[in-house]
């Protein structure tokens, strides 16, 4: 059975006992949440959130992209969200690679030219900064008096605040 498969049987499964409650809009604690892809990081259990707590919104490394800030003004103006938490993760796959490496790779593998930066990075506490100060600059942006960056500690499952 394939992933796809196995994934659509356990939502039949879901979808069976589901029990609409009407989660509110906006989200209750009117947080936006970003966060890497890592498929080891479950943010609603590692966060004590529930479903209709906040906006979680993910990509490679969590880094915070013209996408990622698209995100973020829709969250704010149209889901009523005032707090911006950034999460990077130890042991992120973003840490393994340079950009310039990779595009080679799939440009001379593919033989397209990739039309955007992977935004790979090697030193995780300055990409969290950096992420924050994308976060504070942009004119977007409606709500940034509480924005704050962590690193979770993918050993330990603790989360650690950069400053």
């Amino acid at each position: 059975m394939s992933a796809i498969d196995d994934v659509l049987e356990k939502n039949a499964a879901f979808a069976a006992a589901y029990e609409d409650l009407d989660p509110p809009r906006p989200p209750r604690k009117r947080l936006a949440v970003i966060a890497c892809m890592d498929s080891r990081l479950d943010i609603y259990k590692m966060l004590g959130l529930e479903e209709g707590d906040a906006h979680v919104i993910r990509n490679a490394g969590g880094v915070v992209t013209e996408d990622t800030i698209r995100s973020l003004v829709i969250s704010q103006r149209v889901g009523g969200t005032r707090e911006i938490m950034l999460m990077h993760n130890t042991e992120c796959g973003m840490l393994t690679f340079k950009d310039e490496e990779l595009k080679r790779q799939v440009e001379s593998e593919t033989g397209s030219e990739v039309p955007f930066a992977f935004h790979a990075f090697s030193d995780l506490e300055e990409q969290v900064r950096r992420s924050v100060a994308r976060i504070r600059e942009s004119s977007l942006l409606v709500h940034k008096d509480t924005i704050r960056g962590f690193v979770y500690e993918v050993r330990t499952g603790r989360l650690r605040e950069v400053r």
